[in-house]
């Protein structure tokens, strides 16, 4: 890893099973980094933003990549997305969709909105613990990031 502070994974994810998959699947490929959740989109502004239960700036520090699904409820990740993509301060973290969605209009309106990549959620657990692995390799390994 470049830096010497493991970078915060922010995963955005309404599914309580979901979530446990992802995090044993990055759990899987030995990741040292710090893993936070938010259940939808509205939580997820709070977190970037340090607002409500999220306030405590040494617990809940600015995530170095964000993991968003697209269907959530009160803020879906496409209305998120737009703000963090419209904030300057947040602009610059990269935000790679995971979602269930296939749909053509959704890959074509996230990118347009600035999403780094786009990620059909795999049906497995050992699909996604290869996607987990190419992911934490690609991100944490070969890209190098901005400074959060």
């Amino acid at each position: 890893m470049k830096s010497n502070r493991p970078i915060v994974i922010l995963i955005a994810d309404d599914d309580a099973e979901d979530r446990m998959l992802i995090k044993e699947a990055l759990d899987e490929n030995r990741l040292s980094n710090a893993i936070q959740f938010v259940e939808n989109g509205e939580e997820l502004m709070d977190y970037l933003h340090n607002r409500g239960n999220f306030a405590d700036k040494e617990k809940y520090q600015t995530p170095g990549l964000i993991l968003l699904d697209l269907n959530m409820p009160k803020k879906d990740g496409r209305e998120a997305l737009k703000e963090i993509k419209a904030d300057e301060h947040l602009r610059v973290l990269p935000v790679v969709v995971l979602t269930t969605s296939k749909a053509e209009e959704d890959i074509l309106r996230t990118y347009d909105l600035g999403v780094s990549s786009f990620i059909t959620k795999p049906v497995t657990f050992t699909a996604l613990v290869d996607v987990m692995k190419t992911l934490s390799k690609y991100w944490f390994e070969i890209v190098e990031l901005p400074k959060p």
